[in-house]
């Protein structure tokens, strides 16, 4: 058994950056299927011959996958440790794509199912669910207090960075070598990130000199986050908030195609602009948030803005449908606001996770942090479902101000600043 000093020695301070950059590169690798898929959704419903209905259910299988496995996978994490789940979530999810390249593509000899491509889907969901809770506890172990929103910003940040880079190369990618090199690049994602993170993520020495005494909740509390009422209201507010992010990430080529008859190559830039502008407002917020302990009026604030910015982008979008005389003005206006709308919307989460984190203390983090992505994603299932039925109901002028009214709802939901965060 190693001393403590030769723990330090190999593992060191300095060493908690390096965990930091397995958490972005797990998050990263996920997210670039999670957020990229749905930017080659065109070329999916002309490979897979589907609907906009059917595709709103296979982009929301991934969503249900999460959402049913978070919790588990959080409270196995907080039993077993967040690198062996890690591993197996990241070694599983390449496996699961690799599969989907060989059996589940789209081929001259035959077109998948549409059951097959959901399910398959919802596989690569229900085990990319581990990587949340896994490497935000790893994350939330290897930072102090006053570097925890900084460092689960940077974390969050990988999200869109990854989307980002999803939608850069696979709409490309799907139009011109087909889905089979999709999930074959996505696949090799996970592959090489497993193999850093085996090489890389391990226990910090010194675990207790990492808890922080100045945090605004006890570390250790002494009841489940699942019967903590503060636990509830945020991942309630969480999961309000991510309404409109997810209809900006899973039906923003759809919009952009269907509404502004833009291509590909328009779609695909409107599309990693916000992505790319959403991994730096991430990483800001938690740099803002640490050094000003503002994490929940910062989340109130964030609602608000949301709410703004979409209730302006349903307003262009009625005005460009009603008055076909400033349709060509007011396309640019909602791309315009679709892009700022996607930044604001998916600025929030590092906050919202360390905030969510701290109320439940070090003992509980991956099932809280489990808890809050089961609504995360509970809404990521739901809400390509809504999208189409709302499109044909009243166009989508009401995808948007639905988002408005979620956003809403999260500014109620949030808690109010206390005296010290």
């Amino acid at each position: 058994m190693p001393s403590v000093i030769e723990d330090r020695n190999r593992f060191g301070s300095g060493h908690r950056w390096r965990v930091l950059g397995i958490g972005v590169s797990a998050n990263a690798s996920f997210a670039a299927a999670l957020s990229g898929i749905p930017t080659t959704a065109v070329f999916m419903r002309a490979d897979y011959h589907i609907g906009t209905s059917d595709l709103g259910c296979i982009l929301g299988a991934m969503g249900l996958g999460i959402a049913l496995s978070e919790l588990p996978w959080g409270l196995v994490t907080d039993r077993l440790g967040d690198r062996k789940i890690l591993l197996i979530g990241l070694g599983l999810t390449g496996l699961v794509l690799a599969l989907m390249a060989l059996f589940v593509s789209p081929l001259a000899s035959g077109v998948p199912s549409t059951w097959l491509l959901a399910l398959a889907l919802f596989f690569v969901g229900a085990i990319g669910g581990s990587l949340n809770g896994s490497s935000g506890r790893a994350v939330m172990r290897w930072f102090h207090e006053g570097e925890r929103g900084f460092a689960m910003s940077v974390r969050q940040m990988a999200l869109p960075a990854g989307g980002a880079l999803g939608a850069l190369i696979l709409p490309t990618i799907a139009e011109r070598s087909g889905f089979q090199t999709v999930y074959a690049v996505l696949a090799a994602f996970c592959f090489v990130t497993t193999a850093f993170a085996w090489a890389w993520l391990h226990d910090p020495p010194l675990q207790a000199a990492r808890a922080a005494p100045n945090s605004s909740t006890p570390l250790q509390p002494a009841r489940s986050p699942l019967r903590n009422g503060q636990v509830w209201r945020m991942v309630c507010g969480l999961g309000a908030l991510c309404v409109p992010q997810v209809a900006v990430v899973t039906f923003a080529a759809v919009f952009l195609h269907d509404f502004a008859h833009l291509g590909t190559a328009s779609i695909s830039g409107s599309i990693v602009v916000f992505q790319l502008s959403a991994a730096f407002t991430r990483v800001w917020s938690g740099r803002f948030t640490d050094r000003h302990k503002n994490r929940r009026s910062f989340l109130r604030g964030c609602a608000l803005v949301t709410l703004a910015v979409f209730s302006a982008l349903a307003l262009t979008v009625a005005l460009a449908t009603s008055a076909p005389a400033s349709a060509g003005l007011m396309i640019v206006v909602s791309t315009a606001l679709l892009i700022v709308g996607g930044t604001v919307s998916s600025t929030w989460h590092g906050i919202a996770y360390t905030e969510l984190a701290t109320i439940a203390g070090m003992k509980h983090v991956a099932t809280a942090l489990g808890l809050g992505n089961t609504f995360a994603f509970s809404v990521y299932f739901l809400t390509p479902l809504a999208i189409p039925l709302i499109v044909n109901q009243s166009s989508w002028t009401g995808v948007w101000l639905g988002a408005a009214a979620a956003a809403m709802l999260a500014f109620l939901l949030f808690p109010k600043s206390a005296s010290v965060l």
